[in-house]
């Protein structure tokens, strides 16, 4: 028969088991009395008849088995019937279900929530059709004699050398869109985020909103369609100002306007410039920069001059910034390498079109990189992390399913005389195999049901973890069918991996012992050494899991106890973005100036302090710094890290002016500008000399010289991690840019409740400007090193698990040496051995154990800490009184495991286990 026959006839007695059951009856009934009858007519009674029949027949309830199975049926006949009797036997021992589902939940529920955040932010697409035909175009060139200098987006090495960036120049975007239309259909966006982000004015509230640049064919390549009314269309992107319009995000809908339908049409401002919604992205589109998160708004590249100047007339005509992303899809028939020979070809014709090219200049090579997930900076900064975590939590199911194997090993011990007795009763051994594993899969079955609630749960506790407390925009883990397809394949293979051992041990039984009492004796020694093998496995792995505890936790600890170079206590801050279109060079210092004033007279307020850059939060600008009159050295390093600021700000954050002054306001707005250097900048440019009053150079639009009047102590830059870099601090009313700063407010009570009046006092001066997050300088702090935090209540919590699970597998197979070898001990405390003696010899034999797994685990960590290193700080990944302790606490938590079982041993009473025996 073929399998299309089988699976036909499969089906059909499927669907209709009772009928066939009822036929089946019917037809040998029918057989039955119809030779019955013959049997009558040949002289025999009625009841001679019958039994001759039925012993000519033989067994019925075989023939209907032997239907059953010619029909498919006798498998799920006997999976079933297996699945009733492990019912049955987990609820006489709920003790040991409860242990084996609770340890199962907790591995598999574990690999979930990291999964899920792993697929949120390694698998998840762009919510549009067909993601993967998108490619984001990028570009590579030398690092010496590349002729594109200014750029606002990524970059970093190239793969080979040089680097590269997804940063276009607005006019180079205009000449590819026009001149590769024949291989690819591109488009233009570019994420306004950070300090870049939107005031909107809506119904006369001010609020900071994120927006993304979009170009006129982006919706229409993307091939999204509108969840209420229209998106932006080439139209609203002719020309500059043709298209002040925008499209707000389906959670920003949600969140701002309650999802009402008369959004469409409604006017605000954004940055002071009125614009119309237009309509509604539909759900699950977050653009083409971001998989994670949508942009609040999104607005046509057309409104960047007036809404989003950034000091500069026009960013659409500016052909030395690059700054625009571009992607797209390829046309069809159009292979990837012939694209990117065309796009590159274009390129280079529109660089040299619009740019001054020198002698020598590496003008750009043109890339495609995979589009599906947009720039995918969740991606590349956390990828790493994500991946370390999968591994922690794998570590964690594997110890689980290592605990519930050696479980299941002790049981199968147990019932040698019940699996005996099924074998002599003609079960086959297969069959033994089969309901060992069936028990192991409903099981793991049971387990992972719990585990994928625990996961589903969870699954945005690392997010939460990891956002900061002033940013509600951050990841939502997304719990989708791959994440099911996932932890149901964990579920499956864990079942198998902690149930084969157990069931081929069930299927050795020898008849001859196992139907006897003592057959769960004979069997101590296999037992034994598979289950020894098993807990020095578990111990090894607990190993590696607790010395990643300890380095978390001594990196935390290195951490806190870091010196930031300031006083971080009660520090409030807070930024305002002023727009642009109002706000443009000095008077935005003007205003600044005015706010600080206004926020110095609150009551609680001494001192307050103003920054281009909040100092440990992740945020850097640096320049090339020279020495008037020395010749440029190729290779040296010049560049230091800036940060403009206030008079205040020293005496403010506490950072100790060592020589010289700070700023006062005789220095602006004067043409001769001064700064303050740190420490390190002092010892970088003018080692062993005195730098104050000496001159360093800087190009901006030409050369521009600054006197140093100051040096000030070392402190922390943009990372805790990091050692003070080279830093030069700028009077920022001496700036004729527009700026984006923070404001870091020391108070003399908790900095939080200073939070309302500072908003009336920032009203007071424009009420169109709200404060953008608010945070205390600790929690700034603080998120900066969530990643590090993260994994060490991670490893923790896992570190303690595995010590317990380890503790429970030492426990349990002393336990079970001890019941078995109770005779043994009987008689040798007959023959004179002493009580300690015996407690000696079983911790002697956990001793044994421990150290194996230990030494072990010792080695495994430290192959694995090295994974670890970029993630420590203040110590090595071979630490040795890291290391030290984690074999301290291991081997303690071993003896004192064993302790139990060994203390019961030194108190049996050998006449009574003589006699027992």
């Amino acid at each position: 028969m073929s399998l299309r026959s089988r699976l036909r006839s499969w089906s059909s007695a499927m669907r209709g088991r009772s009928g066939m059951e009822n036929d089946m009856d019917a037809e040998l009934r029918f057989h039955l009395e119809a030779y019955a009858a013959d049997l009558r007519t040949s002289g025999l009674t009625e009841e001679e008849a019958y039994r001759k029949a039925r012993l000519a027949f033989g067994n019925i309830e075989a023939h209907k088995q032997d239907v059953r199975q010619s029909r498919g049926l006798r498998f799920w006949d006997d999976l079933r019937a297996d699945l009733t009797y492990t019912l049955r036997t987990l609820r006489k021992n709920p003790g040991f279900a409860t242990i084996a589902i609770l340890s199962l939940a907790l591995g598999i529920g574990a690999n979930t929530t990291i999964f899920t955040l792993a697929n949120t932010i390694l698998f998840d697409k762009l919510g549009v059709p067909h993601p993967d035909g998108l490619r984001l175009l990028s570009w590579t060139a030398d690092d010496d004699k590349g002729v594109v200098h200014s750029m606002w987006g990524s970059y970093g090495p190239a793969h080979n050398h040089g680097f590269s960036s997804t940063s276009f120049s607005y006019p180079v975007y205009l000449a590819l869109r026009t001149q590769s239309a024949g291989v690819a259909d591109l488009f233009a966006f570019k994420p306004l985020e950070g300090n870049r982000r939107l005031t909107a004015t809506i119904d006369g509230a001010a609020e900071v909103v994120t927006a993304e640049l979009v170009s006129g064919n982006y919706y229409s390549v993307l091939n999204v369609k509108p969840q209420i009314g229209r998106l932006i269309a080439n139209a609203d992107d002719a020309r500059a100002g043709s298209g002040p319009v925008i499209v707000i995000s389906d959670r920003y809908w949600s969140s701002r306007f309650g999802r009402s339908h008369d959004v469409v049409g409604k006017q605000i401002a954004l940055n002071r410039i009125p614009v119309t919604v237009i309509g509604v992205t539909p759900s699950g589109f977050t653009g083409a920069s971001s998989v994670q998160v949508a942009s609040d708004v999104f607005l046509p590249f057309s409104m960047q001059p007036m809404v989003a100047p950034f000091g500069r007339a026009s960013l659409l005509e500016d052909k030395e910034l690059w700054w625009t992303l571009v992607m797209g899809r390829l046309k069809p028939g159009v292979t990837e390498e012939q694209a990117r020979a065309v796009i590159d070809l274009h390129l280079h014709q529109a660089v040299r079109s619009t740019m001054k090219i020198p002698a020598g200049g590496d003008v750009p090579r043109a890339s495609l990189e995979r589009g599906s997930q947009g720039e995918n900076f969740a991606g590349k900064d956390q990828g790493q992390s994500v991946r370390i975590l999968m591994g922690l939590v794998a570590f964690v199911l594997l110890l689980g399913c290592v605990n519930i194997a050696n479980l299941l090993l002790a049981r199968s011990a147990t019932r040698k005389r019940e699996i005996s007795v099924r074998l002599a009763l003609g079960a086959g051994r297969f069959r033994i195999i089969r309901q060992v594993l069936t028990e192991s899969l409903l099981l793991s079955a049971l387990g992972g049901i719990a585990g994928m609630l625990l996961g589903y749960w969870t699954r945005n506790f690392i997010p939460h973890f990891l956002s900061k407390a002033w940013d509600t925009t951050g990841i939502q883990a997304h719990f989708n069918w791959r994440v099911l397809l996932f932890s149901s394949g964990v579920s499956l293979a864990a079942g198998v991996l902690f149930g084969l051992a157990p069931a081929f041990n069930s299927a050795r039984n020898d008849l001859n012992t196992g139907v006897k009492d003592r057959g769960i004796r004979t069997s101590q020694g296999r037992k034994s050494r598979a289950g020894q093998l098993l807990v020095i496995l578990q111990i090894s792995l607990s190993m590696i899991l607790v010395t990643a505890a300890g380095l978390f936790l001594r990196t935390i600890i290195n951490l806190a106890k870091a010196d930031v170079g300031f006083d971080s206590s009660n520090l409030l801050l807070f930024q305002v973005q002023p727009p642009e279109s109002r706000y443009a060079g000095a008077k935005s210092q003007r205003l600044l100036h005015e706010i600080e004033e206004r926020v110095r007279i609150v009551p609680g307020v001494e001192g307050v302090a103003i920054s281009s850059e909040s100092l440990i939060a992740h945020g850097i600008s640096n320049e090339l710094f020279f020495i008037p009159g020395q010749p440029f050295a190729r290779g040296e390093e010049h560049s230091s890290n800036i940060n403009d600021v206030n008079a205040d700000f020293f005496a403010t954050m506490r950072i100790p002016i060592l020589a010289g002054r700070t700023f006062n306001q005789t220095d602006a707005p004067t043409k001769n500008l001064v700064v303050v250097m740190n420490q390190a900048g002092a010892k970088k440019f003018f080692p062993g000399q005195n730098p104050l009053r000496r001159q360093l150079e800087k190009y901006d639009d030409g050369p521009v010289r600054v006197t140093i009047i100051g040096i000030c102590k070392d402190a922390k830059y943009d990372d805790l991690r990091q050692q003070p870099p080279p830093t030069i601090y700028g009077f920022y009313r001496q700036s004729q840019e527009p700026m984006q700063m923070t404001f870091e407010v020391r108070s003399r009570e908790l900095p939080q409740q200073l939070t309302p009046a500072l908003r009336n006092a920032v009203r007071s001066v424009d009420k169109d400007l709200p404060l953008v997050d608010v945070r205390t300088q600790r929690e700034q702090i603080d998120a900066t090193t969530a990643e590090q935090r993260l994994f060490a209540a991670l490893a923790t919590g896992f570190g303690i698990l595995a010590l317990a699970i380890a503790s429970v597998g030492v426990y349990g197979l002393m336990a079970f040496s001890v019941a078995s070898r109770r005779n043994e001990i009987g008689i040798r405390m007959a023959l004179g051995a002493q009580a300690r003696q015996v407690l000696r010899m079983i911790l002697r034999e956990t001793g044994v154990l421990a150290i194996a797994g230990v030494a072990v685990g010792a080695a495994a960590s430290l192959g694995c800490a090295k994974l670890l290193r970029s993630m420590l700080f203040g110590l090595t990944p071979n630490d040795p009184l890291t290391l030290g302790l984690s074999v301290a606490i291991l081997l303690g938590a071993a003896l004192l495991a064993g302790f139990l079982p060994a203390r019961r041993a030194a108190r049996i009473d050998p006449l009574e286990a003589v006699r027992h025996d």
